[in-house]
């Protein structure tokens, strides 16, 4: 069946176990007669002929060549005896070509009473040959350049494209080292690494440098280079082969997105307007400039404007006004910088103008010219600077941010001699852009955040008094500014009879949302306050509030739900008085008061602490305790005393050693304790309220027990009157005597005993009648037929303020009158 070359005691090569693999080749079934049995798809696509035209007839038509019985007889033995053979041998396609295929012959086996071949052929397909001129024409074009050096590292041989990349002619470098010919491109470390490859014999690949090259002697190029040994036929290293390639395009997009990506850490790490500038300075000093100045307009750093430029004389001046927010240079102390940091600038690259920053379009200068018109006759101070520091190119980026113009950053090169490229506009392009997002990002927070202080200090107490009950002081902290203003408050409220009302709390929260909560709440406890309540139902009612506001701040309807804002807070309410030296106090989730006496002993009472406030539907509870003259009162929010450690007893632990100090004055002692306890900018504001306690002297309280019998209206109405006068009050002893009689007169008509009248002389004269009827009294305008009715409106009209409270015994109907 076969003749031609035959190969069957050869060796089986990888090249022949390629062969082996029959999934791509022309696979046929003869029987030992030579009959064609099977014939499959790769058959029919290597010769042309279909299943039916070549199954159960000879396969003897389709060789190419003349018949050889001997030689296929010889094969059929060999493949009987389990050998197999396999040659080159030529085929006919069906269109009469001649196919050169790579036969294989298995050895014969059995299917069903035949003997059957299983042969199989691949097409043999000529080789491609290459010149010697083809490889010498290869070698020598070739985009990579390419260099032989011998074992002293000396040029034998090496390609145009080498050539043109060095800038050094072939005939200067055959003989001579890298080092002699080229040594501003690392050629020492160069050397080194193909001294290594000669040593161990190992290739080293893509291997990536910086350097400068006689061909383009203004521009920084970067190479990758492989350098692989010559071995000769003794396997000996004969040489060095190397390979360089230029990258600097790669490198330089590397390069800018390293420089980007360190730029994202690097700047924009505080919310602080003048330190992001600062930062940009810095950044691209010496990464990218020799010197760096950013300059922002006034609005941009007074935090009032929205970027808008601003001029002196009005519209027609050709500059905005901008001051100097941040510079760095490569020399100590900038010596190239006109202005300072602060000072105000009128710089804008000559010979632009206001366009410049509306249109945010970069100023490239490669060189500048500090003796030409432009720089002389514009900028003779900047003028004189080129000149002095040798400053010989130049970028100005406007910076812009949301559309919004914010000042302008102005790059320069003067120890580096090379010129800043095209490619340089986009990095200086790209670092502006990241700097300007920063710094409108602090521009906007440093906005809200000033609001947010001014209405938060807007809606504090601005002075404080306790009457002769209390002497106060207060110190209040705002939270680190990078954390938002807080909702910290407290206040003080003169009550009545002598009376006076502690308060402090803390909104959930900050911003400038938590700052107008906090408002809300101090309106409405000083409001609750002045109605008399007491500690408890005061927090019910300020609970219910927190609540209602609750339900009325929404946040951002979502697609399915609408969110509901919770506002939080907790609040400690006390309620000092100077007669009978006791406290009464209730806290809804806040630390208790700390309580220091004369002595110096510090404690803290066991006060029910009560759920925070806008949780609703639990109970708060009161407590009363007494307070020794002269003892020390402090109330307090949680960050005085979470500190660093966050351990709420240690905290309350210190604040009590720093209060228990004898001898301070009261406002040097609040501001000293909040330093030390707290000495570093916290997440939190703290606000500490203290209050030294005094007692109302017993000559200044009288009171009578009042009998049911209008006739004693008279006999009170005397003492009273003569009280008043003992007291060096004349001028009020009219007012004071009809004041009495009206209250008087009408709890004897109308409330139940006892009844007891009681005068107080603190800042104000005060008359309280007291009774144990819960019936609230009610101001009516009478009519002029009417003959009574007129008590309560006479008593209005004649004191600075009356009221009524209620007490677990009854009520008490009280009148004050200012003390010239």
């Amino acid at each position: 069946m076969a003749s031609g070359r035959d190969d069957a005691d050869a060796p089986v090569s990888a090249g022949a176990r390629e062969v082996l693999d029959a999934s791509n080749d022309a696979v046929a079934l003869v029987s030992g007669a030579g009959v064609v049995v099977g014939w499959t798809r790769g058959a029919e696509a290597l010769l042309g002929y279909c299943g039916p035209e070549v199954v159960g007839r000879s396969a003897a038509p389709l060789l190419a060549m003349p018949g050889d019985p001997a030689r296929v007889a010889g094969v059929a033995e060999r493949c009987r005896a389990g050998v197999g053979w396999n040659g080159l041998i030529p085929l006919r396609h069906r269109d009469g070509s001649r196919v050169e295929v790579d036969l294989r012959v298995s050895a014969s086996f059995p299917v069903g009473a035949d003997e059957c071949f299983l042969i199989s052929a691949r097409e043999q397909r000529p080789r491609w040959t290459v010149g010697q001129s083809v490889l010498d024409g290869l070698l020598t074009r070739s985009p990579v350049g390419m260099a032989v050096m011998d074992p002293e590292l000396r040029y034998l041989w090496l390609n145009d494209t080498l050539e043109s990349l060095g800038g050094v002619p072939r005939d200067q470098r055959l003989g001579r080292r890298l080092s002699e010919v080229l040594p501003g491109i690392q050629a020492d470390t160069i050397e080194a690494l193909m001294r290594r490859v000669l040593t161990t014999g190992a290739p080293i690949t893509d291997h990536e440098y910086a350097g400068w090259s006689w061909s383009d002697p203004h521009r920084q190029h970067a190479y990758s280079a492989s350098f692989f040994p010559l071995v000769d036929a003794g396997n000996s290293v004969t040489g060095v082969c190397y390979m360089v390639l230029d990258v600097t395009e790669r490198w330089n997009a590397r390069r800018l997105l390293s420089l980007i990506n360190e730029a994202g850490t690097g700047i924009g790490r505080t919310l602080d307007v003048m330190a992001t500038a600062q930062e940009l300075a810095d950044f691209a000093v010496p990464r990218f400039a020799d010197f760096v100045v950013v300059d922002l307009l006034e609005p941009v750093l007074s935090a009032e404007g929205q970027g808008t430029w601003l001029c002196d004389a009005g519209p027609a001046r050709a500059k905005p006004v901008m001051r100097r927010a941040g510079m760095s240079s490569v020399r100590e102390g900038c010596p190239e910088a006109v202005a300072r940091i602060g000072d105000k600038v009128e710089f804008v690259p000559p010979p632009h103008s206001l366009s410049l920053l509306v249109s945010g379009e970069p100023v490239f200068v490669p060189v500048l010219d500090p003796n030409g018109h432009q720089w002389g006759g514009e900028e003779p101070a900047r003028a004189a600077r080129l000149r002095e520091f040798g400053m010989h190119s130049l970028i100005s980026v406007p910076m812009r941010a949301r559309n919004t113009t914010l000042g302008l950053t102005t790059f320069v090169r003067s120890l580096n001699p090379v010129p800043f490229h095209q490619d340089d506009v986009l990095l200086a392009r790209e670092l502006v852009a990241r700097a300007a997002l920063c710094v409108d990002n602090a521009r906007r927070y440093t906005r809200e955040h000033t609001a947010a202080v001014t209405l938060q200090r807007s809606l504090l107490p601005h002075a404080l008094t306790g009457g002769t009950a209390l002497e106060v002081a207060s110190y209040y902290l705002p939270a680190d500014a990078t954390d938002g203003v807080g909702g910290d408050w407290f206040d003080v409220i003169p009550l009545s009879g002598a009376r006076v009302g502690l308060v402090v709390g803390d909104v959930v929260g900050h911003g400038i949302s938590a700052a107008a909560s906090m408002g809300r709440l101090r309106t409405a406890v000083q409001t609750l306050a002045d109605m008399d309540l007491p500690p408890d139902e005061l927090l019910a009612h300020l609970d219910d509030l927190v609540l209602r506001l609750s339900e009325e701040e929404t946040g951002e309807e979502t697609e399915d739900r609408t969110v509901t804002t919770f506002l939080g807070a907790t609040c400690l309410y006390a309620v000092y008085d100077p007669v009978t030296r006791r406290c009464a106090m209730a806290r809804a989730g806040h630390p208790p008061p700390v309580v220091v006496s004369p002595d110096g002993h510090v404690r803290y009472p066991e006060l029910p602490a009560g759920p925070p406030l806008g949780l609703g539907g639990m109970a708060f509870e009161a407590m009363e305790i007494e307070i020794a003259e002269n003892s020390l009162l402090g109330l307090f929010t949680d960050g005085l005393i979470e500190g660093a450690d966050q351990d709420i007893d240690r905290g309350m632990a210190r604040l009590g050693q720093v209060l228990s100090r004898p001898g301070t004055d009261l406002g040097t002692l609040c501001e000293t304790a909040v330093r030390q306890l707290v000495p570093v900018p916290q997440p939190d504001d703290i606000a500490l309220l203290l209050a030294r306690t005094h007692t109302l002297d017993p000559g200044h309280v009288v009171s009578w027990e009042v009998p049911l019998d209008p006739a004693a209206v008279g006999e009170l109405r005397d003492l009273a009157t003569r009280q008043v006068t003992a007291w060096g009050l004349t001028d009020l002893a009219m007012t004071t005597e009809l004041i009495v009689s009206e209250l008087v007169t009408n709890a004897i008509r109308y409330a139940a005993p006892p009844i007891r009248l009681r005068l107080l002389r603190d800042a104000r004269l005060t008359c309280e009648v007291a009774d144990a009827s819960s019936t609230a009294p009610r101001l009516r305008h009478a009519r002029s037929t009417d003959e009574g009715g007129r008590g309560l409106f006479l008593v209005a009209r004649l004191a600075h303020r009356w009221g009524a409270r209620y007490t677990s015994e009854g009520k008490i109907i009280w009148a004050e009158q200012e003390i010239r």
